[in-house]
């Protein structure tokens, strides 16, 4: 059913993608994405897919030893984007009852016996009404994997290093219960408002801490960041028994959070913790582009 959203095979970034809303602009939106795509890529093939107006992103983390075993281990919500990067991440994502984590979860631990996969690995979906739509699978541990940590009380680098050394994996689907909630909050050397990239040398640097406060990260005083690699320099994490009381914690945690003489997107993050819908749960990904009124796909 309409709308879908043609995509040129060869493209990426955004470019060569358009939404068709009824089947009479589809010939003429094909043809004008295939001369899209052949000028910006080289490459006029293109392909079909349901748009989603106002999808979640929920990705399901995996482990599998590549001997026949894999495992679910509950999924997480990172619609907070900018730019399809991705901002906050929880876990448990909202509103996903056990009955959708146990069914998306066991295909997800399936298609991993099927295609005979090794190692920890995420399978991203589009949600929307109910329905999971798969993005991609992301064959590697994942800057958010630490709220997955938090909440089934696995260590998933461990247990990524087991299967490397090939060892089959530690514990069953029985053994993974997921526990309260976890918020991560990505800290990027960046101007909270502009966005563009704030190098330098940290001049005074203080970690938060605390009961079920968690901060990854190689920074320290005097440290310089560096202008040549992504801007992300440390993961802020809270866990409480609930989600209101680990968006508590990452309130209190990012006020306790010091960083000087770089710009920081600390800002954002505590504008994010207070925004009442965040509160709520269940934003979607145009929902953080829409607050900060930069609007569009």
């Amino acid at each position: 059913g309409y709308p879908i959203i043609i995509k040129a095979a060869g493209g990426g970034g955004g470019r060569g993608m358009r939404v068709v809303r009824q089947e009479s602009e589809l010939l003429g939106a094909i043809r004008m994405t295939q001369n899209e795509a052949r000028a910006a890529f080289g490459n006029p093939v293109v392909y079909m897919e349901k748009f989603l107006e106002n999808p979640r992103h929920v990705e399901v983390q995996v482990l599998a030893d590549g001997q026949g075993n894999a495992v679910h281990l509950g999924e997480r919500d990172c619609s907070m984007q900018r730019r399809h990067q991705k901002v906050v991440e929880e876990a448990p994502a909202p509103g996903i009852t056990p009955e959708m984590r146990k069914f998306i979860g066991e295909r997800c631990a399936k298609a991993c016996i099927e295609i005979g996969y090794r190692g920890a690995g995420t399978f991203e979906f589009l949600y929307e009404n109910g329905e999971f739509y798969f993005i991609e699978m992301n064959t590697r541990i994942q800057v958010e994997h630490p709220v997955t940590e938090m909440v089934t009380g696995i260590d998933l680098i461990k247990e990524q290093l087991r299967i490397a050394a090939g060892r089959q994996l530690s514990f069953n689907q029985e053994d993974v219960v997921i526990r309260g909630h976890a918020v991560e909050c990505r800290i990027n050397a960046e101007d909270p408002e502009t966005f563009v990239p704030s190098p330098g040398q940290i001049t005074r640097f203080h970690s938060p801490g605390g009961f079920g406060v968690r901060w990854d990260s190689h920074v320290y005083a005097e440290y310089k960041v560096p202008p040549n690699y992504d801007s992300m320099i440390g993961k802020l994490i809270t866990y409480g028994e609930n989600r209101d009381i680990a968006i508590a914690r990452m309130r209190n945690a990012l006020n306790e959070l010091i960083i000087e003489n770089i710009k920081t997107n600390i800002p954002l993050q505590k504008s994010i913790m207070a925004d009442e819908n965040f509160q709520h749960g269940g934003t979607n990904i145009h929902y953080l582009e829409k607050k900060l009124g930069l609007g569009g796909h």
